[in-house]
């Protein structure tokens, strides 16, 4: 029987030693096990904090494993894709037991030992029972051909790829991407439409500063540029088929778009009102605005509204972030509200909107990580 509370406390007590921890992690796991030093992105800076918050969420559930399993078999099927095997979860088994042991000092007893190996093993196997299960169905990655390429402006491309085989998705899924100028870096985007016949998936990429993947992606992809697709994975956007026709308010901050547009698709299928609040710190930063414009003029139960913090050259947008805005107008009491962009906007508009009286079950966001 796992003893939660003392996990929690000796979890408590490892994770206060900051950046140590991953840091002996990684240099235990690729010291005693060097075959699966490739599974992993020559830089590590990126993928040291990922081992942080993936531990603390498992340590944090650990006392309500059946409510985490979902994520723990998306996991386990994902990680297919950096070439994870059931025989590779032994050693970082024991790379985590060594780093526990490490940072516990006197507080590690043979009790803590054995509730933190029970806890993994659990872990593995969700994981690779899931990954196992999911090898019979669907490749552990998809081939992809960049088809098209728009540069909309100096940090923003929208690009077009084409699976073989074709991905399927749910609208507001996500997806990871991998590139031959970044080779075992993933990075997560989520499809701009929703599922098309012909397999095609709309990308709107951002370069961010210290972006592997996003600057390879918006300077240096070109058509018939091929890339690595992970498996689609996520639910915090997806609509329930059996959810309450609600009218919708879609509340995005820069590519946080996408998402929305994809959602837009599907209502399209069985129309209802819906308000879609789209901002940036400045007005031509709204990449997308003249697509978005011609989308509200062919739905009649589209409402968009663009805005902006700053309209420096007149591009005629309100000021004020899409929760101000859509709180302001009276979009949001009783009504669904989709919630995407950059962390602080989303957490920002999260608060705002429990603050101003909406019920947190009716905010839906994506909280991804690995």
């Amino acid at each position: 029987m796992i003893n939660a509370d003392r996990l929690k406390k000796n979890w408590s007590l490892v994770a206060a030693h900051g950046e140590q921890v991953p840091l002996y992690f990684y240099s235990t796991l690729f010291l005693t096990h060097p075959e699966v030093r490739d599974m992993f992105p020559m830089n590590m800076a990126a993928q040291r904090d990922k081992l942080v918050t993936a531990l603390g969420a498992a340590v944090s559930n650990v006392d309500t494993l059946d409510r985490i399993v979902p994520h723990l078999q998306q996991l386990g099927r994902d990680h297919r894709k950096f070439g994870a095997l059931r025989e590779h979860y032994p050693a970082v088994g024991q790379a985590l037991m060594a780093t526990l042991e490490h940072f516990s000092g006197p507080h590690w007893t043979p009790a803590v030992a054995s509730d933190w190996a029970a806890a993994y093993d659990l872990v593995a196997e969700v994981m690779t029972d899931a990954a196992e299960e999911a090898a019979h169905r669907t490749p552990a990655w998809w081939e992809a051909e960049v088809v098209a390429h728009d540069r909309r402006d100096l940090d923003t491309a929208v690009i077009t790829i084409a699976t073989a085989p074709r991905l399927d998705y749910l609208p507001g899924q996500s997806i990871t991407l991998c590139t031959n100028w970044r080779p075992r870096v993933w990075r997560y985007y989520t499809p701009a439409n929703a599922p098309r016949a012909d397999g095609t998936i709309d990308l709107h990429v951002r370069a961010v500063d210290g972006g592997q993947v996003s600057t390879a992606l918006v300077s240096l992809a070109q058509v018939g540029d091929r890339v690595r697709v992970g498996p689609a994975v996520g639910t915090g956007l997806v609509m329930r088929r059996d959810a309450p026709p609600r009218p919708i308010v879609m509340l995005a901050g820069g590519t946080g778009l996408a998402p929305m547009k994809a959602l837009v698709e599907q209502v399209a299928a069985a129309p209802r009102p819906v308000a879609l609040y789209w901002g940036a710190r400045s007005a031509t930063a709204l990449y997308d605005l003249d697509p978005m414009r011609a989308m509200a003029a062919k739905y009649d139960w589209l409402d968009f509204v663009p805005c902006a913090d700053e309209d420096l050259f007149g591009h005629g947008v309100p000021f004020g972030s899409p929760a101000e805005l859509a709180l302001a107008h009276g979009r949001c009491t009783g009504a669904e509200i989709y919630l995407c962009g950059p962390s602080g906007m989303v957490e920002a508009s999260r608060r705002l909107l429990v603050g101003s009286g909406v019920l947190d079950g009716a905010i839906h966001y994506e909280s991804l990580g690995e």
